[in-house]
């Protein structure tokens, strides 16, 4: 539920208006997801004329989608109104619901077209140009070009994905007790598939057997003994991203409550009533029927953005690259050869020990992931990571050297999921940015340049891991928190409670979701089909 974000910076000279007053400078907003939201919610737009572009007029909290589909919260209560959002007591933020089509960086300029009904007056595309653009339209739903999915599947990365899919549990409920359909046919009608074994198909598998088991079994008992809920997994563990104590506990919880879980199987096709797979280990082919299938195995780069990165160079990246700044690569990079010839002062080619270590503090501000990598591996000094293959110390180290170790490094480290908390990190951090580019400029805080000797305007970006929840339904859940700790149950339900009410962007949004929970308790989740 995350999204990708990236600004890009025009190279434009200042404008002036015809008082010689600087004009401010333009800054456009793709999107209005956990990025764009954050970078707008902290921009200080005094100094700037903001635009933003979003098909969505509204911020949906997508961690509680899955509890949309069954009515846990209903769909109204985890959106906010993006003009509430954007509303500044020292200026305004102009918002156009529309979809941007193309990232024209030549130009410098973002052609739109608005998704406003067409019977209405006027024409629906437009082109905005910018100083700054901000990159925040998320990801969309990868299908992996897998035969019947986007004919056959539902998703779960919008909110109207969950409301469509809410509908169609009731409608499956409602077909299956029809007269005149046998035991096979209401089977097959409520026999509920879940492709995929990550957080949001693992949450919707664990709120729909709740639904089902608290409410539904009330509303049609002739056919409860005939639901089935099944997981597909094409890994070896479900939660696989998670610690394995918490992989092994979903297991376990959803074998007691009777959720089947495949693992190790490989979905090749869907068809309107069969899901056929391949399963890993001995290569058979099998299928099983379904009566509603959600797909959640991972997110894709958006056309729009496919688009731009082939025009700039990254058309063979399956996402779009940035630097440490969360600036679009290609804009100004410095590579490895440039850091080695930095450091090595007396031009030898190979660095010594000594050289290395004058630099090596503006290599770990300006690579995180370097510092992680030591951390991780509890070495104590960065010279640990030029030892021979025998592990001894080197007193020099040629280019070559420096590279594999670098490389090394690299292959090592995952690059950030794509999730909410991640891109809500990025666009606190961008809108510092912004607001600090003039204090910057001529004060500049991030580390040496190795091309030049100048600094850095900014420290670059770096994530801070606040841990991640598992809800398992039943009033458990599991979570993973810094520090490697590990939590399991009823309290950790209650602490997803707290946690995600806390994490509300409006004490109006954050009422209604505690409403709602109170009112699933007293009353039960609604199964009317609206």
């Amino acid at each position: 539920s995350g999204g990708l974000v990236a600004h890009a910076e025009s190279q434009s000279d200042k404008e002036t208006l015809d008082q010689g007053e600087p004009k401010k400078k333009r800054v456009v907003v793709l999107g209005t997801g956990w990025a764009g939201t954050s970078f707008l919610k902290d921009l200080d737009i005094s100094s700037y004329d903001v635009q933003v572009v979003s098909p969505r007029n509204y911020f949906a909290f997508t961690p509680l989608l899955p509890s949309v589909t069954c009515g846990t919260v209903e769909a109204r209560s985890i959106v906010e109104p993006v003009r509430n959002i954007i509303k500044k007591k020292n200026g305004q933020i102009l918002f156009w619901e529309a979809e941007c089509l193309k990232i024209d960086a030549e130009k410098r300029q973002v052609c739109c077209l608005s998704n406003v009904g067409d019977n209405l007056a006027g024409r629906n595309d437009f082109c905005l140009h910018y100083d700054y653009l901000v990159i925040a339209v998320g990801a969309q739903v990868n299908t992996f070009n897998t035969p019947g999915v986007l004919e056959y599947c539902h998703f779960l990365k919008e909110l109207e994905d969950a409301r469509k899919i809410r509908r169609t549990v009731i409608d499956c409920f409602e077909k299956a007790v029809l007269p005149g359909l046998n035991e096979e046919e209401r089977r097959t009608n409520l026999h509920f598939v879940i492709v995929g074994g990550g957080p949001t198909g693992i949450e919707f598998a664990a709120e729909l057997h709740d639904f089902i088991h608290e409410d539904l079994v009330n509303l049609y008992p002739g056919v409860k003994d005939l639901v089935k809920i099944t997981v597909i997994q094409s890994g070896d563990h479900i939660l696989n991203m998670f610690d394995e104590r918490i992989s092994s506990f979903a297991e376990q919880k959803f074998q007691r409550d009777g959720i089947e879980v495949l693992t190790g199987c490989r979905v090749v096709s869907v068809s309107d009533k069969l899901v056929h797979m391949k399963l890993k280990s001995t290569a058979e082919d099998m299928s099983i029927s379904h009566g509603m299938v959600v797909w959640s195995t991972g997110v894709g780069t958006r056309p729009v953005v496919k688009d731009f990165m082939e025009h700039i160079g990254q058309g063979s990246r399956r996402v779009l690259a940035t630097d440490e700044w969360l600036q679009v690569k290609g804009c100004e990079n410095e590579d490895i050869s440039t850091i080695f010839k930095a450091a090595d002062k007396d031009n030898s080619g190979t660095l010594t020990v000594d050289e290395l270590r004058e630099v090596i503090e503006d290599i770990l501000i300006q690579y995180p992931q370097m510092d992680l990598y030591l951390k991780s591996n509890h070495l104590f000094d960065v010279t640990d990571l030029f030892r021979d293959s025998d592990g001894n110390e080197r007193e020099e180290v040629d280019i070559e050297g420096f590279k594999l170790a670098l490389a090394h490094v690299d292959s090592q480290m995952k690059s950030l999921p794509a999730t909410a908390q991640v891109a809500a990190q990025q666009g606190t951090y961008l809108s510092r940015c912004f607001n600090h580019m003039e204090r910057c400029k001529s004060n500049p805080e991030g580390p040496l340049r190795f091309r030049g000797s100048e600094r850095h305007a900014f420290r670059p970006f770096r994530y801070k891991h606040f841990g991640q929840f598992a809800p398992l339904g039943g009033e458990q859940a599991a979570a993973e928190l810094p520090g490697d700790w590990v939590s399991l149950g009823r309290s950790t339900q209650w602490l997803w409670y707290s946690v995600y009410a806390s994490k509300q962007v409006s004490w109006r949004t954050r009422i209604l979701v505690v409403s709602d929970w109170t009112r699933r308790k007293v009353f039960g989740r609604d199964s009317s089909r609206i």
